[in-house]
């Protein structure tokens, strides 16, 4: 029987298309400016040491934004990048720049999940920050108080087992008893392996695997509770 149902973000529950089109290019456009305008502020210069610490040599200011920019162009999943980021992302979300893109089977099935006494989690490799702004600046209005948590990669790695353990302790689950969706195969695997039961969501890219059920929107997604 299913207690909680874990989901990814990109390509699962939001476009791929809004992470790589409309958030990256904006943290990127606005990396500098944002890095010389809180120089003095506390949380930025410890995570401008994170990228010194990350590349194990000491960074000048310049030096430490021209690595972030080339961590964006790669597409590393890097702590100091993912935190500054969220906080970049933060001021264009309340700037009403852009708002977060949520399916509306996603929204509308979270809701009725939430609604069958369900509880509802976030594992991304986009920060625990980050996750709450696009959750919160929906064209749905704020969607936050649908989840019970959040889980980053400070939980691991998305295709190692033994992150999705971290997480069913954290939760306080039996791994049968909670649900992994997701579009990527080798997370769905490593929740496998765990002992999570998965679906896999088929919307863009996402290729079909055999190993995992799995569905176009979330509406087709069968829960046993």
């Amino acid at each position: 029987m299913i207690r909680a149902i874990v989901t990814d973000i990109e390509g699962t529950t939001t476009s791929i298309s809004f992470v790589t089109e409309v958030l990256f290019p904006y943290a990127k456009i606005h990396l500098e400016k944002f890095i010389q305008s809180n120089a003095d502020n506390q949380e930025v210069r410890g995570l401008l040491a994170d990228v010194s610490r990350v590349c194990g040599e000491s960074l000048s200011d310049d030096q430490a934004i021209a690595q972030l920019i080339s961590w964006i162009d790669e597409d590393r999943k890097i702590g100091p990048l993912k935190s500054l980021q969220g906080l970049i992302w933060e001021q264009g979300y309340h700037k009403g720049d852009f708002k977060g893109h949520v399916y509306p089977d996603a929204e509308r099935k979270l809701r009725d999940w939430k609604n069958a006494g369900l509880s509802l989690f976030v594992y991304s490799s986009g920060s625990v920050h980050a996750q709450k702004l696009l959750f919160g600046h929906t064209e749905y209005g704020d969607l936050n108080s649908l989840f019970s948590g959040y889980f980053d990669t400070k939980a691991g790695a998305k295709q190692q087992a033994e992150s999705y353990r971290n997480i069913a302790s954290q939760i306080g689950c039996l791994a049968s008893e909670i649900l992994f969706l997701s579009d990527i195969a080798g997370e769905l695997d490593a929740a496998k392996t765990a002992g999570f039961s998965t679906w896999q969501i088929i919307r863009e890219n996402a290729n079909p695997t055999e190993t995992h059920p799995h569905a176009s929107h979330f509406d087709d997604v069968i829960i046993s509770v």
